[in-house]
This record gives C-alpha cells, structure tokens and sequence, in this order.
C-alpha cells in the first residue's frame, strides 16, 4: 500500500477524489482516505501543517495501515536561484532546521537517536519519481529539503538554510514525515512543486501559485500510481 501525505485540502483533494471503494477512517484527528486508484491500493491522509502534525499522522497511517511506502506530496518554497515557481524538487534527503541543541555542543538540525541532520529518502522511489515528473512535462531538481515550523519569507532564514544545509527547497512537513518513517524503517519520498521564493514576495506569491503547484504534484503522484499497478496486490 502506498500511503500519500499532504498538509492541506488543495494538495491531496484531487488524489482522494480518484480513490475507488474508498474506506474512511479517523484516528488521532486525521481522516485517513483508503482505497485502490488504478488497481493500487493507497491511503490518502492530510496531516494540516507543522511537523507535529505530520509525525502524528504518519505514526497512525504506520501503525494502522499496511504500508509499504510513504510518499509526502504538495507545495513549498524554494531555497536557491535555480529552482523557480512551479518547479518541481524531488528529495534526495530532508532535514529539520529548527533542531537546535548547538548549546550543548551538537550541530544545527542533529536527530538524536537517529544520530544524524539529513534522513536520506529511498533512492529508488525518488528516481521513480523524478522519471515520471520529466514524462508529465515538468522541469525537476534533486536536493535537500529543510523542513521547521516556520513560514519562511525572509531572505535571512532563505540563506541561513542554504548556507548551513545545502537546501533548495523549504516547508513545514517533509523532514518529520522523513524522521518517522526513518525511525519505523518505513521507505520514503517527498515530492513538491514550487509556489513560492521564500522570500518578502512569498506571501503574495504563495496565494496566487499555491493551487497551481498543487495541482502539478498532483498530477505527478497520480502518474507514479499507474506506474506502480503492476507491483503491488489488491486488499
């Protein structure tokens, strides 16, 4: 089963919306959307944004589901020059920037118990992903993904993640969605298409781009489905 994670309507209503013989279940707040598109059997989940809710909600689809992968889609901003609006970034790994115990002697964005800063996401799932955004069209990019509860429009947050991480890309989710399955030994991707330039000009961009780029990762996660018919068994 493939589970799909986004933060917010926009970003996983057109995905629910494609589910057949649906079964709806609640559980710690969340409405978890399962079914088959395509022959595939998935569960559709919107955690609402920051990354307690995104842990929360990837526990419960771990341990209430039978997953096999977790793929977190939907918008976010990017990081560097070279990655524009309605781009479309691929994780190669996702780090949380607001991890800080530098006090203590550890560095920016340190995962105790995990014991690292950046959680690596499956190769394999990720160059799926990225062959299928290229045959939909779209212009794609591989990198880090910094992930805070912060929504980031200022250059000096931009360039603290560029600088300290080597982000290209930025949001609120990816990196606790990452650091769950991380500790479940659960594979995972993060794909997201750019609505904004974390910038000043980000809460003006964000409300004109976000159902845009919504709608392009959409697209793309619907495409990976059909491409996987063929690997994954009915209920």
């Amino acid at each position: 089963m493939i589970g799909i994670i986004g933060a917010m309507d926009t970003e996983v209503d057109n995905i629910k919306a494609q589910v057949k013989g649906k079964t709806v279940s609640f559980i710690a707040g969340v409405e978890f959307v399962c079914g088959f598109i395509e022959d595939v059997t998935v569960c559709v989940a919107k955690c609402s944004p920051g990354k307690v809710n995104a842990a929360i909600c990837t526990q419960a689809m771990i341990d209430n589901f039978d997953i096999d992968m977790i793929i977190n889609v939907g918008v976010a901003c990017s990081l560097s020059k070279d990655v524009i609006i309605k781009n479309v970034v691929i994780a190669t790994d996702v780090c949380e920037y607001d991890i800080d115990i530098t006090a203590l002697g550890e560095p920016r964005g340190f995962i105790n118990g995990l014991n690292v800063i950046k959680v690596k996401t499956d190769e394999k799932i990720s160059e799926l992903l990225a062959r299928t955004a290229i045959s939909c069209g779209e212009k794609i990019h591989r990198g880090t993904i910094a992930s805070g509860d912060t929504f980031i429009s200022s250059e000096e947050l931009k360039a603290m993640l560029q600088n300290e991480f080597g982000a290209i890309c930025g949001e609120m989710e990816g990196g606790a969605i990452g650091h769950t399955c991380a500790a479940n030994n659960v594979k995972f991707a993060v794909l997201r298409s750019i609505s904004d330039g974390g910038d000043e000009n980000s809460r003006l961009d964000y409300p004109t781009f976000k159902k845009i780029a919504a709608e392009i990762s959409t697209t793309i996660i619907l495409e990976f489905i059909k491409l996987q018919k063929n690997q994954y068994t009915l209920f």
